[in-house]
């Protein structure tokens, strides 16, 4: 038998719950927190579930959020494990979402388990916050439960988020911020004509270069001593219509900026346009995404609390950092929440083969609970009664 955080791990994993759908998830999540005194209210946007569930009516709040949704899978025969098996091998769990992040998913939900357990009538609140739309649009995920809960003036006071942090071993680096990221996509129209006689066409590759070429050399900013400088880099260029001997009539090009406090997507956006328009023959025109911005958490409660339970159960002292991707604290951090997301090793997220070890989500599950006594119940609370890990396989 393996110890419960694995099980379950291991159930969520085999439900092909690719963004943005959940499959059932959360109705396991639901009836495993009912049991231990939750109360479950499913929030449903368009296409997209999202599961709240509260222990307590008081303050302070404490939140866990994560995503019941995984990204594809990719090609099926690259995988030595099917990715939705739950295969443990060698002591890590294989397949998708294994650390991305329904491995932290699991832990969230059994250090809560076993709280409750010891302390039936804890002071304050624990929440999961749990959607199936991180790793889509995100318009109705987080953020729609995010816009609900402020309607009804309810406050989160401390959130963990459950993103794989963690660089090499578990617990080594937390994120206490993560840069803004703002997507474009470039035209740039030229006149499509025979390869043979350019003179009769507008090669629109060709008037691209420059601009380009600009925009990647362009130091946008400095970053801080928190974050690093804002990035531009191009995601895809599209032009052509696949005969060799045809001038292309426009080419696409998709960027993306992923950007530090010491700039906003209104500068960013406003550089472009300078840029593009110092070149007068240019014929563009741009179509940019919904940015999503950036937050920081500075020296707070929670940060300080997420490192002593984790020099307390792993004995590391963790790094705060502000790199990697963008998460759903973005949504939850404007409320005036403060953020902190701790999550197993990131190394194989969103690639054939992802997998997380089994050693890994018992200490995050140790270290999730220890989070939750030093909230809930203070600093003196009676933490020796925890038992340890049963690491049977």
């Amino acid at each position: 038998m393996h110890t419960p955080t694995v099980e379950l791990a291991r159930e969520l994993i085999r439900i092909e719950s690719v963004t943005p759908d959940d499959n059932g998830c959360q109705d396991i999540l639901c009836s495993r927190l009912e049991s231990a005194g939750f109360s479950c209210e499913r929030m449903v946007f368009r296409d997209v579930k999202n599961l709240w569930a509260r222990r307590g009516d008081s303050s302070p709040l404490l939140v866990f959020a994560g995503h019941t949704d995984v990204v594809p899978t990719g090609p099926l025969e690259e995988w030595t494990h099917a990715p939705f098996s739950g295969i443990i091998e060698k002591g890590m769990l294989h397949g998708r979402g294994a650390a991305d992040m329904k491995g932290s998913i699991a832990c969230f939900a059994v250090a809560c388990e076993r709280f409750v357990s010891r302390h039936p009538r804890h002071g304050g609140s624990v929440a999961l916050l749990i959607t199936s739309d991180e790793e889509g649009i995100a318009r109705w995920g987080t953020r729609a439960v995010m816009e609900e809960l402020d309607k009804r003036n309810t406050r989160i006071d401390l959130c963990l988020v459950g993103e794989p942090s963690s660089t090499s071993t578990c617990g080594d680096t937390i994120k206490v911020g993560r840069r803004g990221s703002l997507n474009g996509c470039l035209t740039i129209h030229g006149k499509q004509g025979h390869i043979a006689y350019p003179h009769l066409a507008e090669n629109p590759l060709h008037h691209a270069l420059g601009p380009l070429d600009d925009l990647v050399n362009t130091k946008w900013d400095l970053g801080n001593e928190h974050f690093q400088p804002t990035s531009f880099q191009i995601s895809n260029i599209r032009g052509g219509t696949g005969a060799s001997n045809v001038i292309p009539g426009h080419v696409e090009i998709q960027f993306n900026f992923r950007y530090s406090p010491e700039t906003d997507d209104e500068q960013l956006r406003g550089t472009v346009h300078r840029i593009l328009n110092r070149h007068e023959a240019l014929e563009y025109d741009i179509a940019w995404g919904e940015p999503s911005c950036p937050f920081y958490t500075p020296n707070g409660r929670l940060e300080a609390v997420v490192k002593q339970s984790i020099r307390r159960i792993t004995g590391l002292c963790p790094e705060s950092a502000t790199t990697g991707g963008t998460s759903d604290g973005r949504f939850i951090a404007p409320s005036g929440a403060e953020v902190v997301e701790l999550g197993p090793v990131n190394a194989t997220i969103h690639q054939i083969n992802e997998q997380v070890s089994i050693r890994d989500l018992e200490l995050l599950t140790d270290i999730y609970e220890d989070i939750i006594e030093s909230v809930l119940n203070g600093p003196d609370s009676t933490r020796a009664e925890r038992p340890a890990s049963d690491m049977t396989a």
